[in-house]
């Protein structure tokens, strides 16, 4: 049995709260936040974001930093700090400690979780997500990283992550420019080729703001290999993935920005392979706590749980690294079988990039309905 789920997504508020920026946030039953929650990362910024995250009615807040989120990034503000705060350096442990005791937000580092919405009247449902602060930026800024690392990077994500939640943009996915360049992460689009999860929310990109529905490319035999007998040529031509473009109401309509997943089958996402055993038949990753929440507390109703060892990129060499990205070789594609399809969002809410010609506007949130897993007792039902 699956429940339709319904996602807010969101990103690239700098700093502003939804009254600010002119929008209010949609009911629903996941907050997502990809980053950039702040302009340059102060305690100031960050609390008064994480103030209306936290007063926000969703059962859980899934939240990434971004690029301007430096003080989330200890390492980073240790070294350059001072070109944002000068000598008043923020304290970048305060910073964190303000998300990490939310009691209703989840800050993902770079790493998964398994969520189980249980609060009562709501979908009661179960999904692997993972999340990821990285981005590629011009200058210096937090969470960035180097193109000859990025498939290393990008080859943590576990294989099975039903949702996944990026600053950056994959590469020609929601990530083109006014001047028509597409910026995004290669390695990035490739390791979400290998993995399909059913939802990508992403942001960094402010005029890439929208979302796009990939059907992947290739044919894989079922010992999972490439075909060898095809010449290259036939290769090359099963990489171009069959990518939809989705239409959103323009800025400043009132009509909800609603990416439906559900329901006809045509608008269904062709994804059938979800983390949760019973699903599919395929080898789970073990898990272990992640938190505990304490009986009538605001993170009751969820439970979390990292993914364990064996997502590690050692547990699946398969995700290391190469110079043409994650390593399909040895692969297990049992859910690359059943899952077709990536609906890709970029949820910026401001809508032009510095220097904001003719004055910042914004965006209004994405909504998403997306078929999930019921979770009841200690399993997920198995029958659809």
């Amino acid at each position: 049995m699956r429940q339709k789920t319904r996602f807010v997504c969101v990103s690239d508020t700098h700093g502003y709260t939804p009254s600010e920026a002119g929008f209010k946030l949609p009911a629903g039953d996941v907050l997502i936040h990809a980053g950039d929650l702040t302009n340059n990362g102060s305690l100031k910024e960050l609390r008064k974001t994480i103030d209306w995250i936290s007063k926000a009615d969703f059962e859980i807040k899934i939240i990434v930093g971004g690029n301007h989120d430096v003080t989330l990034d200890p390492e980073f503000y240790r070294e350059h700090g001072k070109r944002f705060h000068g000598q008043h350096l923020e304290d970048s442990q305060h910073c964190l400690k303000l998300i990490t005791e939310s009691p209703s937000v989840t800050l993902l580092r770079h790493e998964p979780a398994l969520i189980r919405l249980t609060r009562a009247g709501g979908p009661n449902t179960v999904f692997k997500i993972f999340g990821s602060p990285y981005s590629q930026s011009q200058g210096n800024w937090a969470f960035g990283y180097e193109s000859r690392n990025a498939a290393a990077l990008w080859g943590q994500m576990p294989i099975d992550a039903d949702i996944v939640v990026t600053h950056t943009p994959p590469r020609s996915h929601c990530d083109q420019k006014p001047n028509g360049m597409f910026v995004g992460c290669v390695a990035l689009r490739s390791a979400l080729s290998l993995i399909r999860p059913h939802l990508a929310v992403c942001g960094h990109v402010h005029e890439g703001r929208g979302y796009e529905r990939v059907r992947w490319r290739g044919k894989l035999t079922n010992t999972g290999t490439e075909r060898e007998t095809e010449t290259e040529t036939q290769l090359e031509s099963d990489s171009v993935d069959q990518v939809t473009r989705g239409i959103l109401p323009p800025m400043g309509s009132n009509k909800q920005s609603l990416v439906d997943l559900t329901g006809k089958r045509d608008q269904r996402i062709d994804n059938e392979g979800f983390s949760y055993p019973g699903q599919r038949q395929h080898d789970l990753a073990e898990t272990q706590p992640v938190s505990s929440a304490s009986p009538g507390s605001e993170s009751s109703a969820s439970i979390l749980e990292m993914a364990g060892p064996r997502n590690s990129p050692s547990a699946h060499p398969s995700l290391g690294t190469g110079s043409h990205g994650p390593s399909k070789r040895g692969f297990d594609y049992g859910l690359q079988t059943l899952r077709k399809e990536t609906c890709i969002v970029n949820a910026a809410v401001v809508s032009t990039s510095w220097p904001h010609q003719g004055g910042k506007r914004f965006n209004s949130p994405i909504v998403v309905d997306l078929e999930l897993p019921v979770w009841q007792g200690d399993h997920a039902v198995a029958n659809r």
